[in-house]
């Protein structure tokens, strides 16, 4: 697909993404009501929901045959009817909601545009901190509007700072927990903030080394990956591969990316 459409696609994106964050800091801090979904620490509010309708409706608007691919609606398929290249929406309404839900400020909005099962464009928004990370395959990333830097090789893995996250689910917990337990004392420090996209995002603007976590799913990650990787990261999973919905997931600098995956790997085994 042509950069001019990657772009009205990731425009798009941004109001989306802007409204549903409008939304949800409006209504934080409310009585909500709330349900949980794969575990009793798998939650779900009425907020999630009515971010994901907004962003939906905007969708629809501007492009009513896409198929939209939501964390809470699930899957719609669209009707195109033209030789247009196949266009999906992922989202994320509400990324973080148990922070969200205890307002700990690091939650987020993520809309991902995919054409022909490629993603073209992406955008993450942080409300908390009117943060907007957005990318165009083969664009950059940026944040703001202004241009994020390709990534250096920084610090080996013994001086990195690696973000993580865990499952919702107690015995994968107890795995992850002794994952970390390997990896703790080989790097300068773990950050365990809550928000998958905000992790990829964070590591495109340098404030993390790495991040990996088991059990994401493509809405977590589909347009945090985009902008990691035009500023050059490395992402994938430990097969070398790129990510793969459940398993485990890593971005890192370069110059980490391997000897990353093969700690965690090493460290997987063993539990």
């Amino acid at each position: 697909m042509a950069m001019d459409a990657a772009a009205e696609l990731l425009s798009i994106a941004v109001e989306a993404a802007h409204q549903a964050g409008a939304l949800l800091l409006a209504g934080r801090g409310g009585v909500l009501h709330v349900e949980t979904k794969s575990s009793a620490t798998d939650m779900v509010s009425e907020m999630d929901r009515a971010a994901e309708a907004v962003i939906r409706e905007v969708i629809l608007s501007r492009r009513p045959g896409d198929a939209i691919l939501g964390e809470e609606g699930g899957a719609t398929s669209g009707q195109r009817t033209d030789d247009a290249p196949r266009v999906r929406w992922i989202v994320d309404p509400l990324d973080g909601t148990t922070n969200f839900l205890y307002d700990f400020p690091a939650w987020c909005v993520s809309v991902a545009a995919e054409a022909d099962g490629v993603v073209i464009a992406g955008a993450v928004f942080d409300p908390n901190h009117d943060e907007l990370w957005a990318a165009t395959r083969g664009g950059g990333a940026s944040r703001n509007g202004t241009p994020l830097p390709m990534l250096v090789d920084g610090p080996g893995l013994a001086t990195a700072l690696v973000a993580t996250g865990f499952s919702y689910h107690a015995e994968r917990r107890a795995d992850q927990g002794r994952v970390v337990a390997t990896i703790l004392p080989l790097v300068r420090d773990l950050r365990r903030a809550g928000a998958a996209a905000l992790d990829l995002c964070w590591l495109a603007a340098g404030r993390v080394d790495a991040y990996f976590e088991e059990g994401t799913h493509i809405w977590d990650w589909a347009a945090g990956a985009l902008i990691a990787s035009e500023v050059g990261a490395w992402v994938g999973g430990l097969d070398g591969e790129g990510p793969t919905d459940g398993e485990i997931l890593l971005a890192a600098r370069p110059a980490l990316a391997r000897e990353l995956r093969d700690l965690i790997r090493s460290a997987s085994a063993k539990t």
